[in-house]
């Protein structure tokens, strides 16, 4: 500890009076967050809030510290101006030796599902677990953390093993990460809604850890081979990689066409919580968040094991082994199908043995932070982790796709479609393309059966736009033109003008209906011999895997 601690400045400004300094302490993007799940648990009355980023770690980055800087309520501390200052308490995700440097009681927790991955640069051994070694708990000899927070009790016996004099500091404290996501249940539709899990789509979630052992380390281009086999109606895919991969590469870069295609991206900061609450199947490898989905109970298969840099005592190891897999290379729509058939609960008893006390971190951790804050009392009532925000995807070309290869069968006045995002570099046949005004180049615009304009233009109203584009492109089947989110102008190649709109079904007074997908229902029924003059009359249900939606049209 230093000898002569910095003066805090006078509180002579202050409203309201500061009875405790805490000080968040990260090494990376990963802990700085999970800190905040920890200090969500702290009333902020009288309480002074900082934060420093614990030199030394390759993915600590600029953009870890404009992240800091952007946190509200926060005051971002300098490491050596850290460690001259004195603080009532400092919380840690990820431990450091150097961290005995601070003026501090300092409580240390897991950055992820417990302790699991060997990191022989944290270590200095290769049988110990990050997080769980003598190198990083000590200095010379003495352990300098008050307490050493597990998510199990199994972590006791590795850690009897790896670093013994630490078992008088260690208590078994949950996981306050993965009981913010339990208690975010009941916000799971507006999650949904938010990565477009709507009209019955069914949400992947695929999840890279970092390291060349990981899914996106291996099969890089596992996101966008989903986005694209998959029907883009059925189907809603988010991808979430760890914030180390973002601290050494670029995914939203590499990303991009996956994205161009419908591809969910979620930011490294957050929103990865909120999609895992949200999903229906989780893809991922050995991973904290892999293993989070299961302990949600959702269908989960592993592309990647990671076993080479997992301590084969750890339950991630185990995981690893236990999980169903799925093959890269073969079907990935039937992989999934058969998937989501399975009982959802088949890995509960290994994600048990990383996540002990199941909704109890808070009564846990809250009083154990306020009993180092000696001049504040613990709030009174039961303590409670808050929910996690609705997930916000990156923005800039998630916007979905502009075109489609469309199948599809008609049956009477119902018509069944199947729509994949148009791939250029895959030229596997898949029915015919159907496409938006906005999409770029000519190269389809000359063979697409369906046109839509997806938005209103008063300057060029619908039906001159319709009698435009039926003159520049005589071979279309179907030009849709939106007027509304439920409403649509049709041009047809025969036939006259038609306007459709969606009916109201019970619960939901104004469906909306994409265009496209309206153009593709109607050239698919007519290539089924539909005739269009009996479309006022009849109108049409279509029909997207499970969801149904009518049509009733009139002349136009």
């Amino acid at each position: 500890m230093p000898s002569h601690p910095h003066a805090w400045p006078a509180d002579r400004w202050n409203t309201r009076p500061v009875r405790a300094r805490v000080l968040a302490v990260a090494r990376t993007l990963t802990s700085a967050t999970r800190v905040l799940d920890v200090l969500t648990l702290l009333h902020p009355d009288g309480v002074e809030r900082y934060f420093t980023v614990n030199p030394g770690s390759a993915f600590a980055d600029r953009a870890l510290d404009a992240y800091l800087h952007g946190l509200p309520g926060f005051t971002v501390l300098d490491w050596e101006d850290a460690v001259r200052r004195r603080f009532d308490l400092a919380v840690a995700c990820a431990v450091h030796s150097s961290m005995h440097r601070l003026d501090a009681r300092l409580v240390v927790l897991p950055h992820g599902a417990g302790y699991n991955r060997l990191v022989t640069e944290s270590t200095g051994d290769t049988v110990s677990s990050a997080g769980l070694s003598r190198n990083e708990l000590t200095h010379r000899g003495r352990v300098f953390v008050d307490v050493l927070g597990l998510s199990h009790p199994e972590q006791l016996d590795r850690l009897q093993t790896s670093c013994p004099e630490a078992l008088d500091v260690a208590r078994v404290v949950g996981d306050p990460c993965f009981d913010r996501m339990l208690a975010s249940r009941r916000s799971r539709d507006a999650y949904r809604t938010a990565l477009g899990a709507v009209d019955g789509r069914r949400l992947v979630v695929v999840s890279s850890t970092w390291s060349e052992h990981s899914l996106f380390g291996r099969h890089p281009d596992l996101p966008q081979r989903l986005v694209r086999q998959l029907p883009a109606d059925e189907y809603t895919v988010a991808v979430v990689l760890h914030p180390n991969v973002w601290s050494r590469h670029d995914p939203e870069a590499l990303l991009d066409d996956a994205r161009r295609m419908g591809l969910r991206l979620i930011p490294p900061h957050q929103g990865w919580q909120a999609a895992l609450v949200a999903a229906d199947c989780v893809i991922g490898d050995h991973g904290s968040v892999t293993v989070y989905g299961a302990a949600l109970e959702h269908r989960t298969l592993l592309v990647a094991t990671g076993a080479a840099e997992l301590d084969p005592r750890s339950p991630g190891y185990a995981f690893g082994q236990a999980a169903p897999v799925l093959d890269p290379g073969a079907d990935l729509a039937a992989q999934l199908e058969s998937a989501l058939a399975q009982d959802p609960t088949g890995l509960r008893e290994i994600t048990d043995r990383s996540l002990a006390r199941r909704g109890e971190s808070a009564r846990v951790l809250r009083p154990l932070l306020y009993s180092f804050l000696d001049d504040l009392d613990e709030p009174r009532g039961e303590p409670a982790l808050p929910p996690y925000p609705r997930p916000v995807p990156c923005p800039d070309g998630a916007e979905g796709p502009t075109a489609y290869d469309v199948r599809g069968s008609a049956e009477g006045t119902e018509v069944s479609l199947r729509r994949y995002p148009f791939d250029p570099h895959d030229h596997a046949p898949r029915g015919f393309h159907a496409l938006t005004d906005e999409h770029p180049g000519d190269a389809l615009r000359y063979t697409a059966e369906v046109l839509a304009r997806t938005e209103t233009h008063a300057e060029r109203p619908a039906a001159r736009w319709l009698a435009d584009t039926a003159a520049e492109l005589p071979g279309l089947a179907v030009a849709v033109a939106a007027l509304g989110s439920a409403r649509h102008l049709l041009r047809l190649r025969t036939g006259p003008l038609l306007e459709a709109r969606t009916e109201p079904d019970w619960g939901r007074p104004d469906p909306g209906l994409d265009p496209l997908l309206l153009g593709s229902a109607v050239a698919c029924w007519l290539a089924d011999g539909g005739d269009p003059a009996g479309l006022p009359e009849h109108g049409l249900t279509i029909r997207t895997g499970e969801h149904r939606t009518r049509v009733s049209f009139r002349t136009g």
